[in-house]
Protein backbone atom coordinates (compact mmCIF):
# COMPACT_ATOMS: atom_id res chain seq x y z
CA UNK A 1 0.00 0.00 0.00
CA UNK A 2 3.00 2.25 0.82
CA UNK A 3 4.02 2.01 -2.92
CA UNK A 4 1.08 2.15 -4.47
CA UNK A 5 0.31 5.80 -2.34
CA UNK A 6 3.88 7.01 -3.78
CA UNK A 7 3.08 5.54 -7.54
CA UNK A 8 -0.34 7.32 -7.10
CA UNK A 9 0.96 10.64 -5.81
CA UNK A 10 3.19 10.46 -8.54
CA UNK A 11 0.50 10.27 -11.18
CA UNK A 12 -1.32 13.03 -9.26
CA UNK A 13 1.64 15.29 -9.87
CA UNK A 14 3.20 14.49 -12.98
CA UNK A 15 0.42 17.06 -14.80
CA UNK A 16 1.53 19.26 -13.22
CA UNK A 17 5.26 18.44 -12.67
CA UNK A 18 5.95 15.81 -14.59
CA UNK A 19 6.59 12.01 -12.73
CA UNK A 20 10.15 11.93 -13.35
CA UNK A 21 10.83 8.82 -13.91
CA UNK A 22 11.99 9.13 -18.10
CA UNK A 23 14.81 12.09 -16.53
CA UNK A 24 15.75 9.29 -13.77
CA UNK A 25 16.15 6.50 -16.43
CA UNK A 26 18.14 8.81 -18.57
CA UNK A 27 20.32 9.96 -15.71
CA UNK A 28 21.05 6.27 -15.21
CA UNK A 29 21.65 5.48 -18.31
CA UNK A 30 24.12 8.23 -18.24
CA UNK A 31 25.40 7.03 -15.29
CA UNK A 32 26.59 3.64 -16.64
CA UNK A 33 27.79 5.17 -20.29
CA UNK A 34 30.44 8.09 -17.79
CA UNK A 35 31.62 4.48 -16.18
CA UNK A 36 32.10 2.27 -18.94
CA UNK A 37 34.43 5.50 -20.65
CA UNK A 38 36.14 5.19 -17.00
CA UNK A 39 36.69 1.29 -17.12
CA UNK A 40 37.43 1.53 -21.54
CA UNK A 41 40.19 4.66 -19.94
CA UNK A 42 41.65 2.38 -17.40
CA UNK A 43 41.74 -0.53 -19.48
CA UNK A 44 44.14 1.51 -22.41
CA UNK A 45 46.47 2.27 -19.31
CA UNK A 46 46.72 -1.17 -18.29
CA UNK A 47 47.46 -2.40 -21.74
CA UNK A 48 50.10 0.01 -22.08
CA UNK A 49 51.95 -1.26 -18.94
CA UNK A 50 53.13 -4.53 -19.88
CA UNK A 51 55.27 -3.02 -23.01
CA UNK A 52 56.36 -0.06 -21.03
CA UNK A 53 58.02 -2.11 -18.19
CA UNK A 54 59.84 -4.27 -21.32
CA UNK A 55 60.97 -1.43 -22.83
CA UNK A 56 62.83 -0.25 -19.44
CA UNK A 57 63.90 -3.42 -18.85
CA UNK A 58 65.57 -3.64 -21.95
CA UNK A 59 67.80 -0.31 -20.73
CA UNK A 60 67.28 -0.89 -16.45
CA UNK A 61 66.92 -4.76 -15.95
CA UNK A 62 68.40 -4.07 -12.45
CA UNK A 63 65.80 -1.85 -11.59
CA UNK A 64 63.88 -4.90 -10.54
CA UNK A 65 61.88 -3.81 -7.89
CA UNK A 66 60.17 -0.62 -9.43
CA UNK A 67 59.14 -3.41 -12.33
CA UNK A 68 57.99 -5.83 -10.08
CA UNK A 69 55.70 -3.17 -8.03
CA UNK A 70 54.27 -1.80 -11.90
CA UNK A 71 53.49 -5.55 -12.59
CA UNK A 72 51.84 -6.53 -9.60
CA UNK A 73 49.97 -3.23 -9.49
CA UNK A 74 48.86 -3.82 -13.11
CA UNK A 75 47.70 -7.35 -11.97
CA UNK A 76 45.69 -6.28 -9.12
CA UNK A 77 43.92 -4.02 -11.32
CA UNK A 78 43.06 -6.47 -14.20
CA UNK A 79 41.60 -8.89 -10.96
CA UNK A 80 38.18 -7.76 -10.53
CA UNK A 81 36.11 -7.18 -13.18
CA UNK A 82 33.93 -3.52 -12.80
CA UNK A 83 30.56 -3.76 -13.99
CA UNK A 84 28.35 -0.81 -13.55
CA UNK A 85 26.26 -2.79 -11.29
CA UNK A 86 29.33 -3.49 -8.92
CA UNK A 87 29.72 0.40 -9.00
CA UNK A 88 27.02 0.60 -7.21
CA UNK A 89 29.05 -0.77 -3.93
CA UNK A 90 30.49 1.55 -1.99
CA UNK A 91 33.00 -0.76 -1.01
CA UNK A 92 33.38 -1.94 -4.35
CA UNK A 93 34.32 1.42 -6.06
CA UNK A 94 36.56 2.74 -3.25
CA UNK A 95 38.74 -0.59 -3.97
CA UNK A 96 38.64 -0.29 -7.45
CA UNK A 97 39.83 3.53 -6.79
CA UNK A 98 42.43 2.49 -4.55
CA UNK A 99 43.89 -0.64 -6.54
CA UNK A 100 43.76 2.27 -9.91
CA UNK A 101 45.77 4.71 -7.38
CA UNK A 102 48.46 2.05 -6.86
CA UNK A 103 49.16 1.30 -10.77
CA UNK A 104 49.49 5.23 -10.83
CA UNK A 105 52.17 5.67 -7.92
CA UNK A 106 53.89 2.83 -9.61
CA UNK A 107 53.57 4.16 -12.82
CA UNK A 108 54.95 7.60 -11.31
CA UNK A 109 58.44 5.59 -10.10
CA UNK A 110 59.15 3.78 -13.39
CA UNK A 111 58.92 7.18 -15.21
CA UNK A 112 61.04 8.45 -12.12
CA UNK A 113 63.52 5.55 -13.08
CA UNK A 114 63.52 6.00 -17.08
CA UNK A 115 65.23 9.78 -16.06
CA UNK A 116 68.18 7.80 -15.40
CA UNK A 117 68.82 6.58 -18.06
CA UNK A 118 69.28 8.65 -21.83
CA UNK A 119 69.48 5.62 -23.57
CA UNK A 120 66.13 4.81 -22.63
CA UNK A 121 64.59 7.91 -23.12
CA UNK A 122 66.25 8.05 -26.52
CA UNK A 123 64.52 4.46 -27.56
CA UNK A 124 62.16 5.41 -30.24
CA UNK A 125 59.47 2.91 -28.95
CA UNK A 126 59.98 3.81 -25.31
CA UNK A 127 59.18 7.76 -26.41
CA UNK A 128 56.04 6.46 -28.11
CA UNK A 129 54.46 4.82 -25.43
CA UNK A 130 55.35 7.69 -22.90
CA UNK A 131 53.11 9.95 -25.42
CA UNK A 132 50.72 7.38 -25.35
CA UNK A 133 50.58 6.92 -21.33
CA UNK A 134 50.53 10.96 -21.45
CA UNK A 135 47.43 10.75 -23.76
CA UNK A 136 45.64 8.35 -21.38
CA UNK A 137 46.24 10.10 -18.36
CA UNK A 138 44.71 13.18 -19.81
CA UNK A 139 41.57 10.56 -21.06
CA UNK A 140 41.14 8.92 -17.52
CA UNK A 141 40.80 12.30 -15.81
CA UNK A 142 38.60 13.65 -18.21
CA UNK A 143 35.94 10.19 -18.07
CA UNK A 144 36.60 10.84 -13.93
CA UNK A 145 35.40 13.91 -14.28
CA UNK A 146 32.32 13.24 -16.35
CA UNK A 147 31.48 10.43 -14.14
CA UNK A 148 31.75 12.92 -11.22
CA UNK A 149 29.41 15.01 -12.42
CA UNK A 150 27.07 12.71 -14.54
CA UNK A 151 26.67 10.67 -10.75
CA UNK A 152 26.38 13.78 -8.92
CA UNK A 153 23.20 14.83 -10.98
CA UNK A 154 21.95 11.66 -10.60
CA UNK A 155 22.18 11.63 -6.97
CA UNK A 156 20.37 15.21 -7.17
CA UNK A 157 17.28 13.77 -9.49
CA UNK A 158 16.53 11.00 -6.87
CA UNK A 159 16.48 13.51 -3.75
CA UNK A 160 14.21 16.07 -5.52
CA UNK A 161 10.64 16.09 -5.71
CA UNK A 162 9.17 14.13 -8.16
CA UNK A 163 12.50 12.19 -8.87
CA UNK A 164 12.28 11.11 -4.83
CA UNK A 165 9.06 9.14 -5.41
CA UNK A 166 9.62 7.57 -8.32
CA UNK A 167 13.15 6.82 -6.75
CA UNK A 168 11.36 5.22 -3.85
CA UNK A 169 8.69 3.42 -5.71
CA UNK A 170 11.02 1.48 -8.28
CA UNK A 171 13.98 0.93 -5.96
CA UNK A 172 16.23 3.76 -6.99
CA UNK A 173 19.20 4.18 -4.92
CA UNK A 174 22.04 7.00 -4.89
CA UNK A 175 25.43 5.83 -6.36
CA UNK A 176 28.37 6.30 -4.86
CA UNK A 177 31.18 8.10 -6.51
CA UNK A 178 34.95 8.67 -6.45
CA UNK A 179 36.36 10.77 -3.58
CA UNK A 180 37.83 13.96 -4.94
CA UNK A 181 40.34 15.07 -2.24
CA UNK A 182 40.68 18.11 -4.77
CA UNK A 183 38.26 19.25 -6.56
CA UNK A 184 40.65 20.75 -9.37
CA UNK A 185 41.50 17.20 -10.13
CA UNK A 186 38.17 16.38 -11.82
CA UNK A 187 39.20 19.34 -14.48
CA UNK A 188 42.58 18.86 -14.58
CA UNK A 189 44.75 15.46 -15.87
CA UNK A 190 47.89 14.73 -14.19
CA UNK A 191 51.23 16.42 -15.64
CA UNK A 192 53.73 13.94 -17.09
CA UNK A 193 57.27 15.36 -17.98
CA UNK A 194 58.17 13.70 -21.08
CA UNK A 195 60.89 16.28 -22.24
CA UNK A 196 63.96 14.52 -23.39
CA UNK A 197 67.39 15.56 -21.23
CA UNK A 198 70.86 15.67 -22.63
CA UNK A 199 72.35 12.59 -21.82
CA UNK A 200 74.99 14.86 -19.36
CA UNK A 201 72.47 16.10 -17.30
CA UNK A 202 70.13 12.87 -16.67
CA UNK A 203 72.38 11.97 -13.88
CA UNK A 204 72.47 14.99 -12.25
Amino acid sequence: MKWLRIVLACLIFAPLTGCGYNAIQSSDEDVNAAWSEVLNQYQRRADLVPNLAAAVKGYAAHEASVLTQVTEARARVGSVQMTPEMAKDPNALAAFDARQGELTSALSRLMVVSESYPQLKADGVFRDLQVQLEGTENRIAVARGRYIRTVQQYNVQIRQFPGVLVAKAFGYQPRPNFSVTDEAAISKAPTLDFTPQKAGTAAQ
